[in-house]
């Protein structure tokens, strides 16, 4: 199955991961150890990164790291931009109604 960016953000603990391996790509045991969850859990929400490509395993010897694959997270930041933009906006008249309140 197929997961988008936003149900890879979604959960806390994964953006956690991401957060921890965003500038340095870390090792299975390294990232499991900064939670309180199983390991198994750890797994499953690092398989639902990597479907959803926000992350890549590289094998260095007998170690498996992930490193952040942080390009798809442009879709989320497109997409919150044009709500950005909106609300700018009714906060902009907003402020021009206020000014023309105060005018008064």
């Amino acid at each position: 199955m197929r997961r988008d960016v936003f149900q890879a953000i979604a959960d806390p603990t994964r953006r956690d991961i991401i957060n921890l391996i965003a500038y340095k790509p870390l090792n299975l045991n390294t990232i499991a150890d900064n939670f309180e969850v199983s390991r198994p859990a750890i797994s499953q929400h690092i398989k639902i990164l990597m479907e959803c490509g926000l992350i890549e395993m590289k094998k260095q010897g007998r170690e498996r790291y992930c490193e952040a694959k942080l390009e798809q997270l442009n879709e989320v930041s497109e997409w919150i931009e044009r709500y950005r933009k909106l609300w700018a906006d009714k906060f902009d008249r907003m402020d021009d109604i206020l000014d023309e309140l105060k005018a008064k």
